[in-house]
């Protein structure tokens, strides 16, 4: 992912607009109205034929999250958001790899089978990216929580 100038990220939503520019005023009016929070990634997962990604608790923090992505963008002409990432309906994840070959798979599924286990983070920041190649658009600091 790195390689393809992807940074490490979490996907907690998958916006559909015309224009990427409609959705910029939205994300930039949360700036300063999210705080950081934590998270618990406790398993790993796999999407297949060729995705493996770490999985988070769905905790209060997250859900609320993403429950204020989707009321900024719901209003506004021409967007909608993934069914895939409504709230209560939605994977957060953390991609660990993706578009492996059937014997990536194994030895990924064997990497992480030996050396995975449950670990906490903190959601410092929060972005907009196109995809496909990635692009950052918009990317600010949380608000720290003390």
């Amino acid at each position: 992912m790195t390689q393809n100038h992807v940074p490490p990220h979490m996907t907690i939503s998958a916006i559909e607009a015309r224009n990427v520019d409609v959705l910029v005023p939205a994300m930039n009016a949360l700036q300063g109205q999210i705080g950081c929070g934590p998270v618990q990634f406790v398993s790993v997962g796999q999407l297949l034929p060729y995705v493996y990604y770490a999985t988070p608790v769905l905790n209060r923090y997250l859900q609320e999250l993403s429950v204020r992505i989707n009321e900024a963008v719901e209003n506004i002409p021409e967007t909608s958001v993934s069914r895939y990432y409504q709230p209560m309906s939605w994977l957060p994840h953390v991609t660990l790899g993706k578009t492996l070959d059937k014997e990536q798979m194994r030895v990924a599924f064997r990497v992480l089978q030996e050396s995975f286990s449950p670990f906490e983070g903190q959601v410092t920041e929060l972005g907009l990216a196109k995809v496909n190649p990635h692009e950052d658009v918009v990317r600010f600091a949380l608000a720290s929580e003390e």
